[in-house]
């Protein structure tokens, strides 16, 4: 059987456009591929994650009337798998359902419900889903196909919260399924590729079956959808199945393209067409290996070169349909000549052209003649605009009116923090004058620690760069510079603004770390306790001192406020703030 891969980018409750690309992808899987099935991702008819939108039956009903003109629409000839919200068709329970259908020659004549509904990191499924009770095979040109949507197939996995009874993998292979479908919409982070990628090939061995992955692609608000569909079948399928791409794995024998649309073919009696989209995996060699010596990581993150390209792509596509899809074109930042906005500002230019950027440059008193310069010759190098926005004068006048009220007290946080003020003030008025979107430069080390200034730094629409660790921005930078070199013979990054120690410049010889701990210190416990929720003793026992472990844990609890209020952040980690780490602000804060 010859089954199309239709990786498309679905945008949220718009029915018409996403009704659109199933007609387009379909049609091209029919004439093109001479396709018999057709696959699209999950929820591809209104976009993921729907969230409280499932609450306007308004909604919910052009979502159905939309499966109602896809049966009508649908070339004949070919079936066609889309995800959708279905009503729930049991007695009890939510009113609404995850659903898949199969479409045939105008007939809806399969369905399946999704299982595992997720509530862990940005999902929360069961909040609007009910579960399946029961699960279905489509029998199809000699195949007995089952369908397990995302969730459905990580039941094994030792996800923190996700504990699942059910097993519908099992339940459909105890029917004699022959191949095992899996649309998804699976959020993007570094690495996650080879997650998917090993849960598969142990899922086809385990049930001796081929399994297709349909994943989205594109971005909606946080989340990043890589796509990178791919087969993966197991041993007994043999070599006449093509040869697996480079860097994929033993077991997978095409995969779609990394941040984009993509329509791949396999034949579940042939060789796969293409065999792979080159670019879209994340190596990992073994040790010792050649290319393992090549990809290898140089830049002490744990990130090898191949993931930080991938990062780069995953968050270029990040800021491109945020902003797109919030009806944006132009994006501004402020430029301090500081790594941080360099790289959020390099982001934004790959990401919409740099004649659809501007910077700012916004120096005051404490500004060094340094940090000026590497600005200009940032916007200079990125082809983007630069314009010298001086805060001293609205300094001196704030200070002024402010004089009574602080009662010459001595010079603290409150002067520094009100020139990050007037510099929000000042990137908010360009803003509404021009119809342009600001992004926000703070880094995830920043936010986790509370070291940026509320309606400051902190203003704009989007963090492009708020799920990297400060390690992981120098790293993304240097490799920036490493491509940039052996394609241009030059940095695209002021060497100058990597090497000189991170400040704020916000008083007199002010460093970063006067006040954290140095960020390769800072960013490794930062991580056993987000990552791991390690407590301050577990942390101590991974050979780090007790005493900065417990502080560090106790800074990022008091710092909830503010994060509560920050632009949302593009995931790219297991576990990003916002939507993926959800605390309470007013709590007793302890060491845990």
């Amino acid at each position: 059987m010859r089954i199309a891969i239709a990786q498309i980018n679905s945008t949220i409750g718009d029915f018409s456009g996403n009704m659109e690309k199933i007609l387009t992808f379909s049609r091209r899987a029919l004439e093109e591929h001479q396709a018999d099935l057709a696959l699209f991702p999950e929820l591809a008819v209104c976009g993921y994650p729907p969230m409280d939108l499932l609450d306007q039956d308004r909604f919910v009903e052009n979502n159905i009337r939309a499966v109602r003109i896809l049966q009508r629409e649908l070339p004949r000839n070919i079936a066609v798998g889309i995800g959708f919200v279905g009503r729930n068709p049991y007695s009890g329970g939510k009113a609404l359902v995850n659903e898949y259908g199969v479409i045939l020659n105008g007939t809806l004549v399969f369905e399946q419900l999704k299982t595992l509904l997720p509530t862990y990191d940005v999902f929360d499924e069961a909040r609007n889903f009910e579960s399946a009770q029961e699960w279905n095979v489509f029998e199809w040109k000699g195949e007995r196909i089952g369908v397990a949507i995302c969730e459905d197939v990580w039941r094994e996995t030792a996800i923190p919260g996700a504990r699942y009874v059910r097993d519908p993998v099992r339940v459909l292979l105890d029917r004699g399924i022959s191949l095992l479908c899996v649309p998804s919409a699976s959020p993007y982070y570094t690495g996650k590729f080879r997650v998917r990628r090993d849960l598969a090939e142990r899922l086809s061995a385990r049930g001796d079956v081929p399994i297709v992955y349909i994943n989205a692609v594109g971005a909606n608000d946080s989340i990043i959808f890589d796509g990178r569909s791919f087969v993966v079948s197991p041993p007994r399928f043999g070599a006449d199945q093509g040869v697996p791409a480079e860097g994929t794995g033993p077991g997978v024998r095409c995969i779609a393209c990394g941040f984009e649309e993509d329509l791949v073919l396999w034949d579940s009696a042939g060789s796969p067409e293409p065999a792979a989209c080159p670019g879209t995996f994340e190596a990992s060699p073994a040790a010792g290996d050649a290319q393992g010596q090549e990809d290898a990581d140089p830049f002490k993150v744990g990130l090898s070169r191949s993931e930080l390209d991938t990062l780069e792509n995953a968050l270029i596509l990040g800021i491109r349909e945020y902003m797109g899809k919030c009806g944006f074109s132009r994006a501004h930042l402020g430029l301090s000549g500081g790594i941080d906005s360099s790289l959020a500002a390099y982001l934004a230019v790959k990401a919409l052209g740099g004649g659809k950027v501007a910077g700012f440059s916004m120096p005051s008193r404490f500004s060094s003649q340094g940090s000026k310069d590497d600005a200009e010759e940032l916007a200079r190098s990125l082809g983007c605009s630069y314009t010298p926005l001086p805060i001293e004068p609205v300094y001196v006048s704030f200070l002024s009116a402010l004089k009574d009220v602080f009662q010459d007290r001595p010079f603290d946080s409150a002067e520094e923090n009100l020139q990050a003020r007037i510099r929000g003030t000042l990137l908010m008025a360009y803003s509404n004058k021009f119809g342009s979107m600001l992004l926000t430069t703070g880094n995830k080390s920043e936010l986790a620690m509370g070291y940026c200034t509320l309606y400051g730094d902190m203003a704009g629409a989007l963090a492009p760069i708020g799920d990297l660790f400060k390690t992981e921005v120098f790293a993304l930078c240097r490799r920036i510079n490493e491509k940039s070199r052996a394609a241009a013979g030059k940095d695209i990054i002021p060497e100058a603004i990597i090497l000189k120690p991170p400040s704020a410049e916000l008083r007199p010889n002010q460093k970063d770390q006067d006040t954290l701990p140095p960020y390769e210190d800072l960013d490794e416990i930062l991580k056993l306790y987000l990552f791991e929720n390690l407590s301050k003793d577990e942390i101590a026992a991974r050979g780090w001192d007790a005493e900065l472990a417990g502080r560090i844990i106790r800074t990022v609890a008091l710092a909830e406020f503010k994060r509560r209020q920050a632009p949302p952040v593009l995931k790219v980690s297991p576990r990003a703030f916002g939507m993926g780490r959800r605390m309470p602000i007013a709590r007793c804060i302890y060491e845990v």
